[in-house]
């Protein structure tokens, strides 16, 4: 009897241990498995707050003859709180970059996600001539990199994509050439100058070759390596006339640049030559303008011309302008004279002549202390409205304007403008047009 007991406990005993492994196990497995939703669900919440970025290049035939254009599909900017400040003479730590620049035919395989924004329509805010060289580069690494931009980035950064003159090979090295001004800057004023809020360059201009092909070559590396994307100059003929092609809300914004201020014929490109694109025959540039139409939705012309310190363009380049407009192009910026000049509208189109000095070497020519901004607004059938919110610039010192000295500029750039007026707060529209 005793015995039969001391059985029955023991297989009681073996009985619990056995449902006290199974719970173990139970409990393991419902551990493990909220661990994994817990995870998932962090790592889900991450990728909505990121924003991945796609960039594709796009056959194009523009600018002699089977070259791709650059196309890229950009997220937003970073708010300008985002922004690292860099320190003195080493050019701060740049923030995560929201812009992809593609050579070749190369896809990065990361999905495609558009970039938000409200209606059809794109902001773009355009500089003037920027170097870093000279009396610049000594600012620079004084007060740091991120110095001229300090008490503007709103302006640089709200916009969809800014654009500046990039007056200046970026290189250590090459050889100096020939000419009465010649510049060279630091590749370590990029990053700062990219987390200022530029997207896109204009390399067509009398500058970009003052140091040679060499500086020219390491201009283009340096740039795609702080992804900034340039037109207007190459590795070849095709390269320098290849345009610039961005995506954002639906929209094609297509950038190119063109020179009519090439000091040597060295200078231009050629089918095996790095060099700039010219406009002492426009006959290439018209072709360009013309094909790249029929691959965005929005065409800019950024132009290098025009006589140093001249209020008013030259009368060859407003035809050339026209001709521009007429061939496709949907607004024109340019840039060389050092100080603001006129606008006009033709066609529905805006020209700004020259946007003067944005980042430049300070000279004891006053009207070359004045610049601005120009902001557009364009719709995705070409319309543009434009407004100019103007700036001091001496000593790489950008600062706003006070109100009175922003009218006088107002009255005087209506002076030397044709058929436009200025309103206070700097909406620039034809006279007679609604609210004139």
């Amino acid at each position: 009897m005793e015995k039969s007991r001391l059985e029955q406990q023991r297989k009681l005993r073996k009985a619990r241990k056995k449902q006290m492994k199974t719970a173990a196990v139970v409990s393991a497995v419902v551990l493990v498995g909220v661990s994994v939703w817990l995870i998932q669900g962090m790592v889900s919440k991450n990728a909505d707050t990121l924003s991945p970025v796609d960039a594709s290049a796009a056959p194009s035939q523009a600018g002699g003859g089977g070259s791709p254009s650059v196309q890229a599909t950009l997220s937003p900017k970073p708010s300008p709180s985002l922004l690292a400040p860099a320190s003195g003479g080493g050019g701060g730590v740049p923030p995560v970059s929201t812009t992809i620049p593609i050579t070749g035919t190369t896809s990065p395989t990361s999905p495609s996600v558009p970039a938000t924004g409200a209606g059809d329509k794109v902001s773009l805010a355009f500089t003037g001539d920027v170097i870093f060289a000279g009396n610049v580069e000594t600012i620079l690494k004084t007060n740091g990199y991120d110095y001229p931009y300090r008490e503007i980035t709103e302006l640089l950064q709200k916009p969809d994509f800014t654009i500046a003159n990039l007056e200046t090979p970026i290189t250590t090295r090459g050889d100096q050439q020939q000419k009465q001004y010649t510049y060279r800057s630091s590749p370590d004023a990029l990053p700062s100058f990219k987390a200022a809020g530029f997207d896109v360059v204009n390399l067509a201009n009398n500058h970009i070759l003052d140091y040679g092909q060499d500086g020219l070559l390491d201009t283009l590396k340096a740039l795609d390596a702080a992804k900034i994307l340039h037109t207007g100059a190459g590795k070849n003929l095709e390269e320098a006339y290849r345009p610039v092609i961005v995506e954002k809300n639906g929209m094609k914004v297509a950038f190119l640049g063109f020179s009519h201020k090439v000091p040597d014929n060295s200078w231009k490109a050629g089918a095996n030559h790095p060099g700039t694109t010219q406009l002492y025959d426009p006959k290439q540039a018209v072709k360009t303008i013309k094909e790249t139409r029929e691959k965005a939705d929005l065409v800019v012309v950024m132009a290098h011309w025009g006589d140093e310190k001249a209020e008013k363009p030259l009368e060859e380049h407003r035809k050339m302008a026209r001709s521009f407009i007429d061939a496709g192009a949907d607004l024109i910026i340019g840039t060389h004279p050092h100080v603001l000049q006129g606008l006009e509208n033709y066609q529905g189109k805006w020209i700004a002549y020259s946007l003067g000095n944005f980042l430049f070497t300070t000279n004891d020519h006053t009207p070359s202390w004045e610049t601005a901004v120009l902001q557009a607004d364009c719709s995705k059938e070409g319309a543009c409205g434009i407004t100019l919110a103007p700036l001091w610039n001496p000593y790489a010192n950008l600062k706003k304007m006070e109100d009175a000295d922003a009218q006088k500029l107002f009255r005087r750039l209506e002076t030397v403008s044709s058929g436009i007026r200025i309103s206070a707060t700097g909406q620039v529209q034809e006279k007679g047009a609604s609210g004139s």
